[in-house]
């Protein structure tokens, strides 16, 4: 099939299938991440737990179910998409997401209804996971078979930015929600505005996307009788797409998926629990450098049409390699001063024997482990020290000080009395100045490796299943890789004490990326499609 003999659009046009594909993006993200930015208070609604830590690991496995679903989705839709058509499938996949997120808004709380209520949620996150799956796919391949070959990577990067739109504009809508209700209207009820707010948002998507029309390429194969019978098997039996997709799973969508949420997820969490910066400054923050940051997804994009696909994001990888801790220990260092003196200070030893925190039980076991988990709660960064003893013990020491008593509930005005502040606070000028530029650096580094991708992806793949070639393995690694990363890292830190900890699953995964990248990734050559023909058995 040749897409040389497919019209080239006029740039009214193009704009148009931006706008469109891009503004339908950035509300079908907001959806999926307006529950990440509620997470705290979806976990009281729903995941009600004496255990702090086991609530807040709940919601995050509600958060990553949705993720789970996403390859399912890509597969559904990708077929739909490659069978039937572009612009359709994509108007099914967000106005599922659209009634699904304000569903998340309707429903009554574990109070009320019981354990229906968070039975509920992970369905309603089912069916996002689901719309997610066959969105990113269609909107990616829409504008890329619209965008001339020498602007491609700039134009499909505002598909890429539009995704880090989605999660601002929900920090946007939550933080101007709190701004208009009392404290008691939003904890009471004021939260499931946003999610209402989600079928506003899908009626003008709809109205935008109705606009549009099929994509060129997509009506040149109907014509030619060139559509593919079945996309899912053809994905895989397609001369060299097995290697491809292998490529595009662990090389690509792995890589710049943890790092963009560990940038963004992991950098609202840290600063919010550990740091313990007010709610709103931090959300106000991490918002303002996401939404700066977006330039760094154009930018790479323009970058990738000039270089090629391959290096920025190769280079992406080896920067967050060398940079990704660093960052995190420069916010570290000025979210919360005081906290950080006192931890360093004052260490937290404790010396037990059973000594470990189970993260996912409601009543810790053994003495030890229900201080380990008092100061998960607090925030605290702990050593433990095996006592040898057979019994179930613990001692307790802060500052080389050893505490009287080992009851949980003394830690706290001990760990005070120590100079430890749990307050929220909010960072002078100069500190908030320098997490901004920690957030943009990690805002830069994710914009590199994840920028010039919806380019790629649509080059690599041959048109007649380039919408289910592209969407399985996006969505099996950025909903397994990146899904569920909130959950692992903050079971990680859960486990050890330190803030800093989850980083390492982030650090690791970017690692395999890059040697992938590095060693089997190679930029697609304009026209090797050219002359590729669908294979025998295909029909319109």
């Amino acid at each position: 099939m040749s897409e040389a003999v497919v019209y080239q659009p006029t740039q009214k046009d193009i704009r148009l299938v931006i706008a469109a594909s891009s503004a339908g993006t950035i509300f079908e993200w907001y959806d999926f991440f307006i529950y990440g930015t509620l997470a705290a208070i979806i976990g009281k609604a729903f995941f009600p737990s004496d255990n702090a830590t086991l609530e807040i690991l709940l919601v995050w496995a509600g958060f990553a179910v949705g993720f789970g679903f996403r390859p399912l989705g890509a597969v559904l839709f990708g077929f739909l998409g490659d069978r039937l058509g572009r612009k359709y499938t994509f108007l099914v996949t967000v106005t599922l997401m659209g009634v699904a997120t304000a569903g998340v808004g309707l429903i009554p709380s574990a109070a009320t209804i019981g354990i229906a209520a968070p039975i509920i949620v992970i369905l309603l996150r089912v069916l996002q996971g689901l719309a997610l799956g066959g969105e990113y796919g269609g909107a990616a391949v829409y504008v890329a078979e619209h965008s001339p070959p020498e602007r491609r990577g700039f134009y499909t990067s505002f598909i890429q930015a539009s995704v880090v739109g989605g999660f601002v504009l929900s920090l946007i809508v939550v933080l101007g929600c709190k701004a208009l209700m009392s404290e008691a209207v939003w904890e009471s009820w004021g939260w499931r505005v946003p999610f209402l707010l989600s079928l506003g948002l899908l009626a003008i998507s709809l109205w935008m996307r109705l606009k549009l029309s099929e994509s060129p390429v997509f009506q040149a194969m109907k014509q030619q009788g060139e559509l593919a019978k079945n996309p899912l098997k053809e994905s895989f039996t397609y001369p060299g797409n097995p290697k491809r997709i292998f490529v595009a799973l662990f090389g690509i969508a792995a890589g710049l998926t943890v790092i963009w949420y560990t940038a963004m997820f992991s950098g609202l969490a840290f600063l919010k629990g550990p740091m313990k910066v007010e709610d709103t400054a931090a959300e106000i923050i991490v918002g303002f450098a996401a939404a700066l940051g977006m330039g760094f997804f154009l930018w790479a994009g323009h970058i990738s049409d000039k270089i090629g696909r391959k290096k920025p994001i190769v280079w992406g990888y080896a920067a967050t390699l060398v940079l990704l801790f660093p960052l995190f220990w420069l916010m570290g260092s000025v979210g919360n001063p005081p906290l950080s003196a006192a931890a360093e200070k004052a260490p937290v030893v404790v010396t037990g024997s059973q000594c470990s925190f189970d993260p996912f039980s409601q009543v810790q076991k053994t003495a030890c482990g229900k201080t380990l988990g008092e100061l998960t709660k607090l925030g605290v960064p702990y050593t433990v020290v095996d006592s040898g003893s057979h019994f179930d013990s613990v001692r307790i020491a802060v500052g080389g000080r050893e505490l009287a008593g080992e009851e949980p509930a003394i830690l706290r005005p001990a760990l005070e009395a120590m100079g430890y502040d749990f307050e929220k606070q909010i960072p002078g000028p100069l500190g908030i100045a320098v997490i901004i530029a920690a957030l943009l650096g990690l805002s830069a580094l994710s914009g590199f490796t994840y920028g010039p991708v919806a380019a790629l992806l649509s080059e690599m793949f041959p048109p007649h299943v380039r919408y289910s070639s592209l969407s399985i393995p996006y969505h099996l690694g950025t909903g397994y890789f990146g899904g569920f990363l909130p959950l692992i890292a903050s079971f990680i830190i859960a486990k050890t004490g330190d803030a800093y900890a989850g980083l390492w699953y982030t650090w690791g995964v970017v690692l395999v990326a890059f040697l992938v990248s590095a060693f089997l990734l190679k930029d697609p050559v304009e026209g090797q499609w050219d002359k590729a023909a669908a294979p025998q058995g295909s029909s319109a």
